[in-house]
C-alpha cells in the first residue's frame, strides 16, 4: 500500500479525532496534525452530509492540555476543552530531557519518570469521557528493563499494565527493545513499528552513488540482540548480513555490568563494501563506534550507522572524531525523540522524519482500519529502490 489515497477507509470513524501532544512532544504533534488536516481537507467532501462523519474536517485536531505544577513540584493534568466521545491519541516523548520545571525555586530537567507521570495525569483528566484512548509512545517507557536477571523490578510490564488498567485501548511504539513485553498485556492493542523504510529512503536521498547488491553492500548488527533488524534489512535490500557479539569478562562488575573485552565478528568479508550498522538506539555510542572501528580494520568502505533513537547520552564529540577520521560516513536517526540543535547541525547526520508515518497510523486507526499493510513496508521499500535505480527523484 504505497499512498494514503490507495487505502480503502470504508469504516466510519470510531469517534471525532483528537490529538493530545504532551509537553516535550509538541513539535512532532504539530507535524502529524498538519498531515491529517491536509488529508481530510482533500477527502472530506465525500462525507459532508453524513452525520457519522461529524467533526471529520477541522483546522486542527490538537486538543489543548497542560500539566501545571505547584511550588512543591507536584502537578495536575488539565484538558482545556471537551473530549466527550472523541477518539484520542496521546503522544509522549519520555526521552525529552530538555523540558524543565521549577522545584522549590530550582530548575529540574524532566526524566522519563516525569513524562510517564504526566501521561497518567492527562489520562486521569480525560476521566473516561473519551470514546477511546490510544497512546503513541515512540520510545517505550522502561523498555530497557524488559527481563529479570536477578532480584529486579520489571518496570516495562508494570507500566503497560498500569496504562491498560487506566483505560488505554492501543499502545503504539517504535522499535521496542524487546517486543515480547507485550505479553504483559495480551488482550490489549500493542504495536511496535520499525522505521526501516524511512532509513532506506533517508540514505538513498543523501547518497546518490550507492550500489545496492551483495557484492557492494552489507547489513551489520552490532550485537546478538538486534539480529532481526539486520536480517530484515538484508532481506529487503538483497544484501549479505553479518553480526558482532560482545565478549564480556564475567569475573568482574564495572558500573553495574560485566565489562566488554572485545567485539567478535561473525560474517563474510566486508572488504571494499559499504556497510549499514542497524540498531534500535544509540545511547552513549561507544558500541557503534567500536564496531565501526573494527569494520574499518577489516577494510570496509563507507560505514553508515542507523538507529531509531539517537540518545547521544555522552555528547557528540566521539562521533565528530569518528567522522573526521573517516570511521563513520553518516548517522541516521529519527525525530521520534528530542534532537538537540547541535545534532541537527552536524554534516554527517541524516534526520529521518516519522511524522507522516504516525499520521497514517492515526488516520487508519481512527477508521478502525487494518494496520498490517502499513506496518509491513516491503512494497514501499521495493518502490523506492526501483526509483533510485532508475535515477528518479525520491
Amino acid at each position: 500500500m504505497l499512498t494514503r489515497s490507495e487505502r480503502t477507509l470504508e469504516n466510519i470513524p470510531v469517534g471525532s479525532l483528537g490529538i493530545i501532544s504532551l509537553r516535550g512532544c509538541e513539535e512532532l504533534g504539530q507535524k502529524v496534525d498538519d498531515y491529517l488536516v491536509k488529508w481530510r481537507h482533500e477527502s472530506a467532501h465525500h462525507f459532508k452530509d453524513d452525520a457519522a462523519f461529524s467533526g471529520y474536517e477541522k483546522d486542527t485536531f490538537l486538543v489543548g492540555a497542560s500539566v501545571p505544577r505547584f511550588g512543591s513540584g507536584e502537578a495536575k493534568g488539565i484538558i482545556e476543552e471537551s473530549v466527550r466521545g472523541k477518539d484520542l491519541y496521546l503522544m509522549v516523548d519520555v526521552c525529552n530531557y530538555n523540558v524543565t520545571y521549577s522545584l522549590t525555586g530550582n530548575t529540574n530537567h524532566m526524566s522519563p519518570d516525569d513524562h510517564y507521570q504526566n501521561l497518567k495525569r492527562i489520562i486521569a483528566a480525560i476521566g473516561g469521557k473519551g470514546r477511546r484512548i490510544n497512546v503513541i509512545m515512540p520510545f517505550l517507557y522502561e523498555s530497557r528493563q524488559h527481563k529479570r536477571t536477578s532480584r529486579e523490578s520489571l518496570d516495562c510490564a508494570l507500566a503497560l499494565q498500569e496504562l491498560v488498567r487506566m483505560g488505554v485501548d492501543n499502545i503504539i511504539t517504535f522499535d521496542a527493545h524487546d517486543p515480547r513485553v507485550q505479553n504483559a498485556i495480551p488482550l490489549s492493542g500493542f504495536e511496535t513499528v520499525s522505521p526501516t523504510y524511512q532509513f532506506i529512503k533517508g540514505l538513498l536521498r543523501t547518497y546518490k552513488d550507492l550500489q545496492i547488491d551483495s557484492d557492494h553492500m552489507m547489513a551489520i548488527s552490532p550485537d546478538e540482540g538486534g539480529t532481526n533488524r539486520a536480517v530484515y534489512l538484508a532481506n529487503v535490500l538483497g544484501l549479505d548480513m553479518g553480526m558482532f557479539y560482545k565478549r564480556r569478562d564475567y569475573t568482574q562488575v564495572v558500573d553495574g555490568r560485566n565489562p566488554i573485552v572485545a567485539h567478535e565478528f561473525l560474517g563474510s568479508s566486508v572488504e571494499g563494501k559499504d556497510v549499514i550498522i542497524i540498531d534500535d538506539m544509540i545511547s552513549s555510542g561507544e558500541s557503534i563506534i567500536e564496531v565501526a572501528t573494527e569494520l574499518k580494520r577489516r577494510k570496509a568502505n563507507r560505514i553508515f550507522a542507523a538507529a531509531t533513537f539517537g540518545l547521544f547520552t555522552n555528547g557528540l564529540e566521539k562521533f565528530d572524531k569518528a567522522y573526521e577520521e573517516g570511521v563513520l560516513t553518516g548517522v541516521l536517526t529519527t525525530n521520534l525523540i528530542y534532537q538537540t540543535p547541535e545534532l541537527l547541525s552536524r554534516p554527517y547526520y541524516i534526520n529521518c522524519d516519522m511524522s507522516k508515518y504516525i499520521a497514517l497510523i492515526i488516520d487508519t486507526l481512527n477508521h478502525d482500519g487494518s494496520l498490517s499493510q502499513i506496518l509491513s513496508p516491503n512494497e514501499r521499500i521495493q518502490n523506492v529502490l526501483r526509483k533510485y535505480k532508475n535515477g528518479e527523484e525520491l
